[in-house]
């Protein structure tokens, strides 16, 4: 295995601990509304903190794109390395004890995200991904499902929650994909949902207002399982673009023909 994944999954289990450690007393857990319906938690922070520590620690030279610390002081347009950390995934969710949320790490690597790691605490659902070498769920080769028809399709979104600007626009979009395929479904947290994209749980998701550390690991983690990854127009530069499609080769075409007229212009 890759020493850069290994330390990532490392760093994964220690922010992995002390959110387990949180969850049995969530009434403790302080929080704060970052803006509205946007929250960060104590333990959103601490968990950040180990993650960080940890990449620091193995590679002092790499830059660091996390969730609530925001840049490093040595990231720059042209870092050949940059770890881009979601140390809690679906905070809302954590805050609620509804048991779906996870913490994300991906390396980029001149551009490129070439290494992925995607851990579920509730589950004990560790995925994987290094470019190249495959997609894994606990050690298991992962593929998207063979399904090819969108009306067959179970689809995971999401929608705007902090300012509910663009709800007029989700509303129709919800309109267009619930007639068009079998099951949408909002779990609430966007890196887990491209997991699920890429280990078959879902045939697509699609969704918007997103951020780079939302979108890195599991956007790796998807075309390493024969998925495809991409905006709302089908372009390949979705991780700074706020939006993205993903799903399995034929299912990601649908998505994209249904999606489009919805594209950031």
């Amino acid at each position: 295995m890759n020493p850069m994944l290994n330390t990532a999954i490392k760093a994964a289990r220690r922010a992995a601990a002390i959110i387990n450690r949180a969850s049995f007393d969530i009434d403790k857990v302080k929080y704060v509304e970052k803006s509205p319906n946007d929250f960060v938690t104590d333990v959103d922070q601490a968990a950040e903190q180990a993650i960080i520590e940890i990449l620091t620690n193995a590679y002092p030279t790499h830059a660091i794109l996390a969730e609530e610390s925001g840049a490093s002081e040595n990231l720059h347009d042209d870092n050949e390395n940059v770890w881009i950390i979601d140390p809690l995934d679906g905070t809302t969710n954590f805050i609620h004890g509804f048991p779906q949320y996870c913490v994300s790490i991906a390396l980029q690597q001149r551009g490129i995200i070439t290494q992925a790691v995607i851990y579920d605490p509730t589950r004990n659902d560790l995925f994987t991904a290094s470019k190249g070498a495959g997609a894994f769920l606990n050690d298991k080769r992962l593929r998207v499902t063979k399904r090819d028809r969108m009306q067959d399709s179970l689809i995971g979104t999401g929608f705007p929650f902090r300012n509910m600007q663009g709800l007029e626009e989700y509303i129709d979009m919800f309109r267009i994909m619930t007639q068009k395929c079998a099951g949408l479904r909002r779990p609430g947290a966007a890196a887990l949902d491209l997991a699920y994209v890429a280990a078959g749980r879902l045939d697509g998701f699609f969704e918007k207002g997103l951020k780079p550390w939302d979108m890195a690991a599991g956007s790796l983690m998807v075309t390493e399982a024969g998925g495809i990854v991409g905006t709302f127009a089908g372009e390949s530069d979705y991780l700074y673009k706020d939006e993205v499609i993903a799903g399995t080769p034929k299912i990601f075409a649908q998505m994209v023909a249904a999606l489009s007229p919805f594209a950031k212009k």
